[in-house]
């Protein structure tokens, strides 16, 4: 039995990593960072003529047809080299519609979503415990006008449509130019990432017919997707830290040679290259076990961004006073590791999850 990528699966990774170092390197992230925007559209276009953008979709849609371990590929990518963007919530948004839209739906938004030429967002959290994340803890109206709030919406600004959760665990799709929408941009710690609260005020929606039958599924293919991204920015991290420790000399030898950093860098080696196996599974679940697919995307998201948050710290500790300012790249995925930390829950509420799920 093969437990590894197929040679298909490792092209995609090499086209999509060599894509994004040329396309988007630190020096440009760094630059969109302190931008307005927040995201380059030159990459957004980039990627979706690579097809990127629609690999999880059928292909009478324009997508690719391929499974949520392709998708958890190119997710792990954009972690490595925190690419600015909204690709997290476009997936969603677009998989959603697939899975619980109507046929009229699925034509006139999907093909359009597949090669990137609008952009979804994904609008679920609201104020109540934890977030309110979860499908049965939304409250916003669920018929064919919206009223109340909505918050930390992934690049509501500048989507051309939202995919809101609302009462009873379904969703509705709202068009940007809708009558009472507004959004309010949130200042939040991973500027690559920005996140508004939208407003709607008797705003029109377009419920997804099954949409209430496929929430969780969405969001626990976000779940693998956030998953896939923290093992990616982990990765970054380590990589980072070894060449820093290889170049960076201190008492006129190189601080590698320190065993107490040694030893830090294979603590962190170690706490992060052998969740891959965690992603790789919870995506093929997604797909392939039904059954075992929601506990293994909650158990995915929970245990990899946790880790990343601690590799990200330890990088900071091994780039020494320099991995504490502005200058360092450290600083974006560190920031970066706390919005996968955060989002769609945290780990605790996945933990739960769980426990819930196998009757624990």
């Amino acid at each position: 039995m093969n437990f590894d990528l197929t040679d298909d699966q490792r092209l995609l990774e090499e086209t999509v990593d060599k894509f994004l170092c040329s396309e988007c390197p630190m020096a440009r992230v760094r630059e969109l960072f302190d931008s307005d925007e927040g995201y380059d559209e030159a990459v957004w276009r980039g990627l979706g003529e690579m097809g990127v953008l629609g690999l999880h979709l059928p292909e009478d849609v324009g997508g690719a047809g391929l499974d949520m371990l392709e998708l958890s590929v190119v997710a792990e990518a954009i972690g490595r080299h925190a690419t600015p963007g909204p690709f997290l919530e476009h997936a969603l948004a677009s998989l959603a519609i697939d899975l619980g839209g109507s046929d009229a739906q699925r034509k006139r938004w999907l093909p359009r979503l597949a090669s990137g030429e609008l952009r979804a967002s994904l609008a679920i959290a609201e104020d109540g415990p934890d977030g309110a994340w979860r499908p049965e803890q939304w409250s916003l109206g669920d018929g064919s006008s919206l009223t109340g709030e909505k918050r930390f919406v992934p690049h509501a600004k500048g989507a051309d449509l939202l995919l809101v959760g609302v009462r009873g665990g379904g969703f509705g799709l709202v068009e940007s130019a809708a009558p009472g929408l507004t959004t309010e941009r949130v200042e939040g710690l991973d500027r690559t990432r920005r996140l508004d609260s939208v407003g709607f005020e008797d705003t029109p929606c377009d419920p997804l017919p099954r949409g209430h039958e496929v929430a969780s599924r969405v969001l626990d293919a976000g779940l693998v997707l956030l998953a896939a991204d923290a093992h990616g920015g982990g990765m970054a991290c380590v990589a980072a830290s070894v060449e820093y420790a290889k170049t960076r000399e201190q008492f006129g030898v190189k601080i590698g040679s320190f065993q107490a950093l040694k030893h830090q860098l294979a603590d962190m080696a170690v706490e992060i290259h052998p969740t891959r196996g965690l992603v790789w599974y919870a995506a093929h679940a997604f797909d392939h076990l039904p059954e075992e697919a929601a506990a293994a995307a909650a158990n995915a998201k929970a245990h990899l961004t946790d880790r990343f948050v601690d590799v990200a710290r330890r990088t900071v500790e091994a780039h020494g006073g320099i991995g504490y300012t502005w200058e360092c790249d450290v600083q974006f995925w560190f920031k970066r590791s706390l919005f996968d930390w955060a989002m769609l829950g945290d780990p605790n509420l996945h933990r739960l999850r769980v426990a819930d799920l196998l009757s624990w």
